[in-house]
This record gives structure tokens, sequence and C-alpha cells, in this order.
């Protein structure tokens, strides 16, 4: 009986091991060559439209993949692209959705004080099978939305590869 127990109680205590959370995790990353291909369609779809902008892909937790800047693309739009697509991955939501959610008056708005932070338009989530990815910033076109538009014609080029 003593026996018994002991066998029944130690059955217990692995099924509740079995059933803890594991102690890794995967993720999916982009590669170069991907990220290379988001970046450098995203700046050719700005070049179509006559706007000299830099591009920049960044992995999931922000850290730059790939940085392009077209050779008359002003000298701050390197930075400001980085900090698009850091924003982006970080709080996995176009840059555009926060510049309105961190506006003067809005529960939000202590977050445009993070010296990384860039809330306008032009960085987007890179996301596939519900995983975030990575992101895209550009910088140098007129606007946050035409930013937006180059930085989602990079995305498009790269659905098939990324799709799982």
């Amino acid at each position: 009986m003593y026996r018994k127990l002991i066998m029944i109680i130690a059955a217990l205590g692995f099924a509740d091991i079995s059933l803890a959370q594991e102690g890794v995790f995967q993720t999916k990353s982009l590669t170069p060559e991907t990220a290379l291909a988001a970046a450098r369609t995203a700046m050719e779809s700005c070049r179509k439209q006559g706007y000299q902008v830099a591009v920049a892909v960044v992995d999931r937790s922000g850290l730059v993949q790939v940085l392009l800047r077209d050779r008359f693309a002003g000298a701050h739009t390197a930075g400001i692209a980085t900090k698009k697509a850091w924003t982006a991955a970080s709080f996995r939501t176009p840059t555009a959705a926060l510049a309105v959610e961190t506006q003067a008056g809005k529960p939000m708005s202590g977050l445009r004080s993070h010296p990384k932070v860039l809330a306008a338009g032009g960085g987007l989530v890179i996301e596939a099978g519900g995983t975030l990815l990575g992101a895209i910033g550009v910088s140098g076109a007129p606007g946050g939305e035409a930013d937006a538009a180059c930085a989602e014609a990079g995305i498009k080029a790269i659905t098939d590869a990324i799709e799982f």
C-alpha cells in the first residue's frame, strides 16, 4: 500500500512538471536577405514617386537589420527612419496610429518624451502568421502617409517569403 501511495504521489508531481511552461521558446526572424528586399523595394517605390528617402528594417527587438539611404536623402532621414521602425516594433503598432494616441492631452502623450520614440507616420509592423517579425521605417517623402505607402510596398514585396 505504502509503495502504491508513493508511486501515485510521484506521478502527480511529474504531471505538474509536464503541465508547466517550457523554459525556452522559439521565435521567427527575418533573414538579412528578406529585410534587404523589403528595404530595397520601399526605397524604389519612393524613387518612382520622385522621393529620396532612407529606409530602416529592424528585428522584433528593434535592432537594425538593414539601413539604406538614397544618395540625395537628407542627413536626418537615416536616424528618423530607424526611430520610426524601432517605435513600430516596440509598440507593435503603426507609427501613424501612435501619433494620434500620443498627442498632447492624451493619456499616452508622455511616450513622446522617450528619446527613441518617433510618433509620426512612416513606421509599419512586419507580421506573419500573427507573429511580429520586425518593422520598417521610411523617412524623406513629403509626409508620413507617403513614407508609409513606400513602407507598405516593402512589406508587400516580402509577403510570400514570410508567410507561414
